[in-house]
């Protein structure tokens, strides 16, 4: 059964800038430590990704599995789902909520939700989300903020 677990960060930059970032799925194996691989295999009309195959291998967890992409009319909301059941993985679904802050920056909201193909006790897996999730925001907004001192 899968549960679903939710963080937030703050990013010191404007909304279009962390879609730039998150949107960019090529780019993920140069700033998201686990990720090796991203490939865009499909494409929406209006070239944002439609489905995305990633190589993950986080020391205990590697996997390899193509999520699904939806996005909002105006990207204040991407959201992804699991196309089929991977090894490590029978369902994933996740999304990010973008909120510009009446100082420059975007509150980023990360929801995951995933189901393992592989038994964990719920108190590991909790924590085990819990990294992911802190990890992924932290490298986004590392990733977003370096990106805009270079401009």
């Amino acid at each position: 059964m899968a549960d679903s677990s939710t963080q937030s960060i703050t990013i010191g930059a404007p909304p279009d800038r962390v879609v730039a970032v998150i949107c960019d799925f090529p780019s993920y194996p140069e700033w998201a430590e686990a990720v090796r691989q991203a490939e865009v295999v499909e494409e929406y009309e209006d070239g944002y990704a439609s489905q995305v195959r990633f190589v993950l291998d986080a020391g205990v967890m590697a996997d390899e599995y193509v999520l699904e992409y939806g996005y909002s009319e105006d990207l204040s909301h991407i959201e992804w789902h699991l196309v089929a059941p991977s090894k490590m993985q029978r369902s994933q679904r996740g999304s990010y909520d973008l909120v510009a802050d009446a100082d420059g920056g975007t509150t980023v909201t990360y929801t995951l939700e995933v189901d393992l193909a592989v038994g964990m006790l719920g108190m590991f897996r909790r924590k085990a989300e819990k990294m992911i999730m802190d990890a992924a925001l932290k490298q986004l907004k590392r990733r977003v903020e370096a990106l805009g001192a270079a401009q």
